[in-house]
């Protein structure tokens, strides 16, 4: 049975650490699949790499309202 609470599409943006990499692994666990190619850009004013990646659930499990 699918968990209706979860999006069936989630972007994830942040700083490129380890963190970001422990936020995306997570939603691998929970059953999304990454989607598209990541993103990178750089953020001048914090002097950061920040990158975005699309995930989600394969076969539209999840929320039909959202």
């Amino acid at each position: 049975m699918a968990d209706t609470s979860r999006l069936r599409y989630r972007m994830i943006t942040g700083p490129d650490d380890a963190e970001f990499c422990k936020r995306i692994s997570t939603l691998l666990d929970e059953g999304y699949e990454l989607y598209g190619s990541p993103t990178m850009g750089f953020d001048a004013a914090r002097e950061q790499v920040i990158v975005g990646q699309a995930l989600v659930l394969p076969d539209g499990g999840g929320r039909t309202d959202a």
